[in-house]
C-alpha cells in the first residue's frame, strides 16, 4: 500500500508541479503527517524532491525526474481516461484506486501527449448524475469498510458472513459463498450461493460483512455475464410480474424505460411510434408508469390494464367536470 502511495505523491507532482503538504494528503487520502514521512522517504530513495518555503510554497520535483513506466499510445490512454471520466470510480470501492490508475496512465504517455490527452478527455462525459430532463440518477451507496469485506471474499475465495436486510423483513445475518460482483445502472450486486442454492444480493442492503478464513464452495472458473442472464430470466419469470404490450411516441421512451424491469421486444410503427413489450414490478407498478406517461403511450395489452387506466381516467375526468 504505501509503495503505491509513493508512485502516486510522485506522478501527482510531475503533473501538478508544486503542491501542498495538505493538498497531497487530500488528493492521497491520508494525513499530513503521513505525506511528510512519505517525501521524507522518497528524498532518502534518491527522488529529487524539494521543499519551497512561504506562501506559494510546497514540495516539487527538480525539473526533467521521470519515472519508469511503461508507455502507451494516445488512443490507449485516452479510452482509459475517458472510462475513469464517468462514475464508475463508485463501483465497488475502487475510488481511489481508480485515482491513482488515471495519474500512471496520464504520466505514461510522452510528454508531448500528456497535454492533448488531458484537453481530449475534457470533451467527453460519461454518464453525468443527471439526464436532459434534470432527473438525478440514484447510486446505491455501500459503507467502505463492507465493500471492502465483500470484494477481498470475492477475490480470494473465503466464505462471506453478511448482515442483511431483505426486502420487508428484518437484518439478519447469513453465510454465503461468493461467486462475483455485478453492477447495473449504479446498482452493485453480489452473486452467492447459500447452502448450494443461488443467491443475489444487492450491495446497499448488506449492513455489515465479515470474510472468514473458510475457502469458499464455488467453481474455480465462472462466466458471470451468463450466470447473470440465467437469475434475471429467473427474475423476471417469478413473483407477481406483469408483461405490457405499449405504444408510444419514441420521445419518451427514455422516461418509461426508467420504470420497467425489462424490456422484452421493440419495434417501430408505421406512424413512427414504437411498440414495446415490457415488463413491470407488478400491475399497480404497471398502471402508474403508464399514467405518468398520459396520452403519448397507450397500453395495448393485458386488458385489466387498460380497464384499470380507462377507470382511472374517468374519475379524473368527473372531477373536472364537475367544477
Amino acid at each position: 500500500m504505501r509503495a503505491d502511495r509513493l508512485v502516486s505523491l510522485v506522478l501527482l507532482l510531475r503533473r501538478h508541479g508544486r503542491l501542498t503538504a495538505d493538498t497531497l494528503a487530500s488528493e492521497l487520502e491520508v494525513s499530513t503527517r503521513t505525506v511528510l514521512r512519505d517525501i521524507e522517504a522518497l528524498s532518502a530513495a534518491g527522488v529529487p524532491v524539494y521543499a519551497e518555503r512561504g506562501r506559494h510554497g510546497g514540495f516539487s520535483l527538480l525539473p526533467g525526474f521521470r519515472t519508469e513506466l511503461t508507455g502507451l499510445n494516445h488512443d490507449e490512454a485516452l479510452a482509459l481516461l475517458t472510462a475513469g471520466a464517468g462514475r464508475g470510480e463508485q463501483a465497488f470501492g475502487l475510488g481511489s484506486a481508480l485515482a491513482s490508475a488515471m495519474r500512471k496512465v496520464v504520466d505514461a504517455l510522452p510528454e508531448t501527449h500528456q497535454a492533448t490527452a488531458s484537453d481530449a478527455v475534457r470533451r467527453f462525459l460519461v454518464e453525468p448524475e443527471t439526464d436532459l430532463l434534470a432527473r438525478r440518477q440514484v447510486t446505491d451507496e455501500v459503507p467502505g469498510t463492507t465493500m471492502g469485506e465483500v470484494r477481498r471474499a470475492v477475490l480470494a475465495g473465503r466464505k462471506l458472513r453478511i448482515h442483511y436486510a431483505a426486502t420487508g423483513q428484518a437484518p439478519r445475518w447469513r453465510t454465503v459463498d461468493p461467486i462475483g460482483l455485478v453492477t447495473v445502472r449504479d446498482r452493485a450486486y453480489l452473486l452467492a450461493t447459500r447452502s448450494g442454492e443461488d443467491r443475489t444480493y444487492r450491495l446497499s442492503r448488506i449492513l455489515a460483512a465479515e470474510e472468514l478464513p473458510e475457502a469458499a464452495e464455488r467453481p474455480g472458473q465462472v462466466d458471470l455475464d451468463r450466470i447473470w442472464r440465467e437469475r434475471s430470466a429467473r427474475f423476471l419469470s417469478g413473483g407477481d410480474h406483469v408483461t405490457v404490450l405499449v405504444r408510444m411516441d419514441p420521445a419518451r421512451r427514455e422516461e418509461l424505460l426508467d420504470t420497467v424491469l425489462a424490456v422484452r421486444a421493440e419495434e417501430p410503427e408505421a406512424d413512427g411510434w414504437l411498440r414495446l413489450e415490457v415488463v413491470f414490478q407488478d400491475a399497480r407498478h404497471a398502471e402508474w408508469a403508464l399514467w405518468q406517461l398520459g396520452t403519448e403511450a397507450e397500453a395495448l395489452s393485458p386488458p385489466s390494464l387498460r380497464a384499470a387506466l380507462r377507470e382511472r381516467a374517468a374519475r379524473v375526468a368527473a372531477v373536472y367536470a364537475a367544477r
